[in-house]
């Protein structure tokens, strides 16, 4: 099974093909990193748009790599709520049907999940507020240097006791739901 990942951060491959291991155990998965645009915000900054750039990101690696039997998207991003900044993540996993064993009509099955949202400090807040990139208002805060290909903001806050690539692991594993139940109807093929 080979999956691409739409991105060369170490956090977003290890988390996917980690994710997708844990998911299909019998299965030998081998990944890879491509960089592509998310055609959204540097720094999403609503859920919508952060869906918007996880879309992109897979639909823009399978048009790029058609050979794959996965494509995934993974976007951070901000949204205010509650007059306080919260961050989250979403991560769409793309497959073609036919490759589904056509088990579904023809199509694009896309699978989509977000992780858990939490409150950025507003030292952070503000930053971003200003227009700056999460990683980089955590690595100035937290006298850090690119923390987003590490631990990143949550793991900075909660010591480790969640990082990053554990954060988005979980919403990977929820974006491949509808590809271990495939028997199911899900939303709409594509």
């Amino acid at each position: 099974m080979k999956l691409i990942v739409a991105s060369t951060n170490p956090v977003k491959i290890q988390s996917a093909l980690h994710g997708f291991r844990l998911m299909f155990p019998d299965q030998i998965v081998t990944t890879e990193g491509v960089s592509v645009p998310s055609g959204v915000s540097d720094q999403p900054m609503s859920d919508e748009e952060t869906l918007q750039g996880a879309f992109n990101r897979a639909s823009s690696i399978r048009a790029s790599h058609p050979d794959a039997d996965y494509w995934v998207g993974i976007e951070g991003g901000c949204e205010e709520k509650h007059s306080e900044l919260w961050t989250f993540a979403w991560v769409v996993v793309q497959s073609s049907l036919p490759r589904l064993r056509g088990r579904v009509r023809e199509g694009v099955l896309t699978g989509k999940a977000r992780t858990g949202a939490f409150m950025l400090p507003q030292e952070v807040a503000s930053l971003v507020r200003q227009g700056v990139e999460l990683g980089i208002a955590d690595d100035r805060v937290f006298g850090r240097s690119n923390s987003k290909q590490s631990n990143g903001a949550v793991g900075l806050l909660t010591a480790d006791l969640i990082d990053r690539q554990r954060y988005y692991e979980h919403a990977v594993i929820l974006a491949l739901v509808p590809f271990k139940n495939v028997d199911l109807t899900w939303g709409k093929a594509e």
